[in-house]
């Protein structure tokens, strides 16, 4: 049986999925990629956005049609890295 997800976790692996997509993707598919409901994930876009960690784009697509991108900024990439040190170091000695 798996184990919830802690608070960080849930931020690392948010923030992981927009850089796994190049460091841009459509919230609706953030939430499937992360693995969050609509409402929880909503809640965590608005704290990382706060913290500056992510942007919203808009972006003009197809048939001149806005849409919405998530974007990572550079204070995201320097969590994942710093969350990526603290793993490896925590791991290092079986905690």
């Amino acid at each position: 049986m798996s184990s919830r997800r802690s608070r960080l976790e849930l931020v690392f692996d948010i923030l992981q999925a927009i850089q796994n997509k190049g460091g841009n993707i459509k919230p609706t598919h953030l939430m499937y990629k992360s693995n969050l409901s609509h409402k929880l994930l909503s809640s965590y876009m608005d704290e990382l956005i706060d913290k500056g960690m992510i942007e919203i784009l808009s972006v003009e697509g197809k048939k001149k049609k806005i849409s919405k991108l998530v974007s990572i900024t550079e204070k995201g990439f320097n969590f994942l890295a710093e969350f990526r040190k603290m793993r490896e170091f925590t791991e290092a000695f079986g905690l």
